[in-house]
């Protein structure tokens, strides 16, 4: 049953807001955001449908030389192998020219993908509620409105069993030093995190991105958990190297975890790249 609390993230009717806003970049990040804004149609021209950016630096939360620069672009065809090591070398200048940010993230998908049905419930959701317009028309405008309901809950997270196998794989992968692993244990300790919130968002009919605030509304409805998503929250923000930290993630929180969301959410639908 829905709490009859009034949570965070909705409007009146109930209905998830936009979370970010250029109006929140503090001080320190307008030069970063006002040289992504130049350097963007340069980069992909005319083939750019629209630029946004989500994640703490929208959101007012970032921390100078710790927060990453997260852009999501939006072409108005799919993007080519060209097109997707541009922005990796863009990323990479970027970052190293300015030391307000600890790395670019860079999500790049076409526009008729982002409003498909398909996506709808996912990075179209994603879109409209989690990420701030910096160039170009809003596709926010051809998208519903979001409730925090189940189908929201499967369509974001639900997909957790599918990626463990490569988690794993990424694991073996990655050489076994702290300096190695930490950016491992950052990642993956934030897609836990997130996807614990989103198990019980349903019940808790709220949203936030906050980290330490996902651990505990998770925690309440599994108190069991709670001292392992309160860890991986901390870990979310100060990160540690240390293998045995990826190995609880994969070998006991995340399968419990993906087991879990598909007896309450059920299995988020395949993309194309799964099949």
């Amino acid at each position: 049953m829905t709490e009859s609390v009034r949570r965070p993230g909705l409007d009146a009717e109930g209905y998830l807001v936009r979370e970010g806003s250029l109006t929140r970049v503090t001080d320190e990040f307008r030069p970063v955001v006002a040289a992504a804004r130049e350097r963007l149609p340069e980069l992909l021209g005319t083939r750019l449908h629209s630029a946004y950016l989500y994640g703490s630096i929208p959101r007012g939360t970032a921390r100078v030389g710790r927060s990453d620069f997260d852009l999501l672009l939006a072409l108005r065809e799919e993007p080519s192998d060209a097109d997707r090591e541009a922005v990796r070398s863009f990323g990479e200048a970027f970052d190293e020219e300015f030391p307000q940010i600890d790395g670019v993230g860079t999500l790049l998908y076409g526009r008729d993908r982002l409003l498909s049905d398909l996506e709808r419930y996912d990075m179209g959701w994603f879109v409209a509620c989690l990420c701030t317009p910096l160039l170009g028309p809003d596709l926010a405008k051809h998208l519903p409105r979001y409730r925090p309901d189940s189908l929201l809950a499967r369509e974001t997270n639900g997909d957790l069993a599918r990626l463990l196998p490569r988690w794993r794989e990424r694991i073996r992968r990655t050489a076994g030093t702290e300096e190695a692993l930490r950016p491992l244990v950052r990642f993956m300790s934030r897609h836990l995190v997130r996807t614990g919130f989103t198990l019980v968002m349903p019940r808790w009919h709220g949203w936030t991105s906050d980290l330490r605030e996902m651990a505990g509304a998770f925690g309440a409805h599994h108190p069991g958990r709670a001292a392992q998503m309160r860890r991986a929250a901390e870990y979310g923000y100060e990160p540690v190297g240390d293998p045995d930290v990826l190995r609880s993630y994969v070998d006991d929180l995340g399968p419990w975890l993906a087991a879990e969301y598909a007896r309450a959410h059920g299995v988020k639908a395949p993309r194309p790249e799964d099949l």
